[in-house]
């Protein structure tokens, strides 16, 4: 007789607890990182409500903040744009809301493309670049206590602007801005441009020679977040 290759019971077993519990298990859930910045459970609730509910393309995505330079001796150093496309959260257009998160240590400074976009053509050495980048991670986010950026937005009315509670550096604060969205057939593009200060979240503008080479405590940030359909 051929010789029948035995399937061993406990895989068995758990091949058959895979099917029954990927039987029953409904759609894959949003973000599980609910946390009070970021209420993924209200999401998915509306989500299991049927409402419409987007989730932000990271690949698709870019936010870019442009760090000028001053003091007396501003010549000596460089203007920035630190940018990310790791930007994740999710869109309920009907509701008027939206939540972002992003992770600074996954943050870039001076991707090629966006520096000209900025008007900054001037090529930058590799060790500003680094020296740049773990300054502003160091010293200026303390990225290890405060490991992520949330974006908390809800479109007012009647005017049409959007009011932004940024939670950075363990501080929230609010501000206003207006926002273009595009609806497309997956879902919606969303862009606008606003400035804050670093001041305002607790941090000091990092500064080398007692201030005589400084960031500027104002930064420029723009964004452009395509959502798609759940």
């Amino acid at each position: 007789m051929p010789h029948r290759a035995r399937f061993p019971f406990r895989i068995l077993v758990a091949a058959l607890l895979a099917l029954l519990l990927g039987a029953c298990r409904g759609p894959e859930p949003l973000p599980a990182d609910a946390t009070p910045e970021f209420p993924a459970a209200w999401y998915a609730d509306r989500h299991a409500r049927g409402e419409r509910v987007l989730r932000v393309d990271s690949a698709q995505s870019v936010l870019a903040v442009s760090v000028r330079r001053g003091g007396a001796l501003a010549r000596l150093g460089h203007d920035h744009v630190v940018s990310t496309r790791s930007l994740a959260g999710s869109v309920a257009l009907d509701a008027g809301r939206a939540d972002f998160y992003l992770d600074p240590e996954k943050l870039e400074v001076d991707d090629p493309t966006l520096r000209r976009e900025a008007g900054l053509d001037a090529e930058v050495p590799q060790s500003a670049i680094a020296a740049t980048r773990r300054n502003m991670l160091e010293k200026v986010l303390d990225a290890s206590r405060h490991p992520r950026v949330f974006l908390h937005a809800e479109r007012l009315a009647p005017e049409g602007n959007w009011e932004f509670a940024i939670t950075l550096h363990g501080v929230t604060r609010k501000l206003s801005a207006a926002v273009h969205i595009e609806n497309t057939p997956s879902g919606a593009v969303a862009s606008g441009a606003f400035a804050l200060r670093q001041s305002d979240f607790g941090i000091t503008p990092f500064a080398v020679l007692g201030g005589a080479l400084r960031v500027e405590d104002e930064l420029a940030l723009s964004f452009r977040v395509l959502a798609r359909d759940y």
